[in-house]
């Protein structure tokens, strides 16, 4: 599959790259390339401005492979590879994102933690090729952690790649899921190991739940996101799928916990300088939402 022109939507400025309607307002080329791609506010994205250097031409490219749906196209057909070489791209010392999203996760983020103790993954990306081999030289998966039912992908792929044991509340186990290795029930956070905790967080799903790294990570599916200025936290009523009841004391659950960075499935990522401040920010998401 590759984007068509015949579908090129009308918002994109004339150029190498452009997006077609096959568009789902995934977000995930707005994060990759903000300098490249747009919202259009019409439900999808657009190329407001072409590249004009060789930094700004690979994040597009980086974009045009992690786009869930294969929107994004070049005319004439670009090289793909630096943007396949750009997954997993780093974040932090041992952590990554994945890009290479799935349509069945609607574009969803996923996230690989490099410890000598195993990898995570941490929901599923897309399984191709060139990933599963990167992510096989970065020491394979160890454990899988699926924050909810609806970014769980091609996971079974992962399993058998990599023979991961993947982690699921068992309140969102569905058909698909059935076989989950490491299924966890409750509410109380688990310790899965020294620098590892599994955090449930019902509301957006039943079984919703957050992975803490380091007291310093939290991985948070998509119970809580950082918004697109990148200035503060958001979570939506819109689109929480359980109870918005339980999802603000989950919310409120969280200020017990330390850490510095929200890693979400949807939405964007967000990084402080302290866990007081995180709590500052989630303080004052939870006044904005009515919450004591």
């Amino acid at each position: 599959m590759v984007a068509r022109q015949s579908l090129r939507v009308p918002e994109n400025v004339s150029g190498e790259f452009f997006v077609d309607s096959s568009c789902i307002d995934c977000d995930a080329c707005r994060q990759i390339a903000p300098g490249t791609f747009a919202d259009s506010g019409l439900g999808r994205s657009f190329v407001f401005r072409q590249p004009r250097r060789e930094a700004e031409r690979r994040r597009a490219v980086m974009a045009l492979v992690a786009c869930p749906t294969v929107s994004i196209g070049t005319s004439p057909k670009a090289d793909a590879s630096p943007g396949v070489s750009g997954f997993p791209e780093p974040i932090a010392a041992g952590v990554y994102y994945c890009g290479f999203t799935s349509a069945s996760s609607f574009g969803a983020s996923s996230y690989l933690i490099q410890r000598p103790e195993g990898n995570v993954l941490i929901d599923s990306p897309r399984a191709a090729g060139p990933l599963l081999e990167r992510i096989a030289e970065l020491g394979g998966v160890r454990w899988m952690f699926l924050t909810h039912r609806d970014d769980v992908a091609d996971h079974r792929a992962f399993r058998q790649r990599f023979g991961c044991e993947r982690l699921l509340h068992r309140a969102d186990i569905s058909h698909d899921t059935a076989e989950i290795e490491m299924p966890f029930d409750g509410r109380e956070v688990i310790p899965l190991a020294p620098d590892l905790k599994v955090v449930p967080v019902p509301g957006h799903t039943r079984g919703s739940a957050a992975l803490l790294y380091r007291d310093r990570f939290l991985f948070t599916g998509d119970h809580l996101w950082g918004t697109e200025d990148g200035a503060s936290l958001g979570a939506s009523r819109a689109v929480c799928w359980f109870s918005w009841a339980e999802q603000v004391r989950s919310l409120e659950r969280l200020l017990e916990l330390p850490f510095q960075w929200v890693l979400p499935g949807h939405g964007r990522q967000l990084r402080v300088e302290s866990t007081a401040a995180m709590h500052h920010q989630l303080g004052q998401l939870l006044a904005r939402l009515g919450a004591s």
